[in-house]
């Protein structure tokens, strides 16, 4: 008897080493970029600063913008504020909800920043509130600086927000106050997180802190493989930083110097070990001069090769995507700073990992902006 075996379907071997970037145009001619997000059949929602949330057909070269006709007249636009953040639920196949944060105003006056709820149409053509807000009570610079309010969704539904300090000295040391923060929300109830480390205080804004101690935070991120969340954020003349939030810890940042000082002095180290030896330090600093880095996201996928686990980080004034390997321990091993995302673009803004494995990068200009989709060769 002769008997005969199947060949073995070939397995691709893992790659290896750092592979060349290949950056294509996914759209342009927008304004000012500021976060996406991806819905369940491959399209993109995205934001743009001035007040506008249009669909991207898909993260395929050749993709198509249509805008969503929403209701923004109450997003103030100044400075660095306007509609920023933008998250889609992890039920959105069944509720089509969204939410974006922005600084907002009434009757011309500004009054905080919140986020809000969406529901997109059946056709996708416009939007709704659901939640106005979902979370209020923001502080808020009229001129729009320290606006913060980046949002990433964590891997069970809730959401983590990063809040900047508005340029005022005494609150990111405040924990009765949202400012300087990271938030960790129920994205259903604006409630805090059941996990959260201070869930049982007596106060409500203390609840919904995750960390605190921050200037301006730009991106946040929560690494795959741990479930561990980054930030990034602004420094003043020098250091910008990279951190890997612990739960209930202080970042040191501390502008009032302890309340003894009027005012926003911001000679104040990014990381101040001596006024709070328990302030936890930086995995990576700028130094000077500052990058002004903004969003953040992980590189996932054997495509990547050594990236694969990356975290990518875009800057605004240094105009730059940064990707940083990091060690087993959470540290930063190794930062690099790929030729055609290093001016190539200008000030880059939004960093977010497609499922598709791709990696699209917003620019942030005012004119002719541009998403950009990033892949490995």
């Amino acid at each position: 008897m002769t008997t005969t075996t199947a060949a073995a379907t070939p397995v691709a071997a893992p790659r290896t080493g750092v592979p060349d970037l290949q950056v294509e145009v996914l759209a342009d001619g927008l304004d000012h970029v500021w976060d996406m997000g991806f819905l369940p059949d491959g399209r993109v929602l995205f934001t743009e600063r001035d007040g506008g949330v249009s669909l991207l057909s898909s993260t395929e070269p050749g993709a198509t913008v249509t805008p969503v006709d929403a209701d923004f007249s109450d997003v103030l636009v100044n400075g660095e504020g306007g509609l920023m953040g933008l998250v889609v639920h992890a039920d959105f196949d069944r509720t089509r909800r969204f939410s974006t944060c922005q600084t907002n105003q009434v009757e011309d006056t500004a009054t905080d920043i919140r986020l809000v709820t969406w529901e997109l149409s059946t056709d996708a053509t416009s939007a709704t509130r659901v939640a106005n807000p979902l979370l209020g009570g923001l502080p808020i610079n009229p001129s729009g600086r320290h606006s913060g309010c980046r949002t990433t969704l964590a891997p069970d539904g809730t959401v983590y927000i990063g809040t900047g300090d508005t340029a005022r000295g005494a609150i990111p040391q405040d924990l009765n106050s949202l400012g300087g923060k990271v938030l960790h929300i129920d994205i259903e109830t604006g409630g805090p997180a059941p996990d959260n480390p201070f869930v049982d205080d007596p106060n409500p804004a203390r609840r919904l802190i995750y960390t605190y101690g921050h200037r301006n935070v730009q991106g946040v991120t929560v690494q795959p493989t741990t479930g561990d969340v980054f930030s990034a954020e602004h420094g003043p003349d020098t250091d910008d930083e990279v951190n890997r939030l612990e739960p209930g810890a202080n970042y040191g940042w501390d502008p009032s110097q302890g309340g003894t000082v009027g005012g926003y002095d911001e000679d104040v180290p990014m990381t101040d070990l001596e006024r709070f030896p328990d302030a936890v330090a930086a995995i990576w600093s700028s130094g000077s001069p500052v990058e002004a880095i903004s969003g953040a996201g992980f590189i996932s996928g054997p495509q990547w090769g050594d990236l694969d686990g990356a975290l990518a980080v875009g800057a605004l004034r240094g105009q730059k995507l940064l990707l940083m390997r990091l060690a087993a321990d959470g540290s930063v091993a190794e930062v690099l700073t790929p030729a055609p995302l290093d001016g190539e673009f200008g000030r880059l803004r939004g960093v977010r990992l497609a499922p598709d494995g791709s990696l699209l990068v917003s620019t942030s200009n005012g004119r002719d902006d541009k998403i950009l989709r990033v892949t490995p060769v």
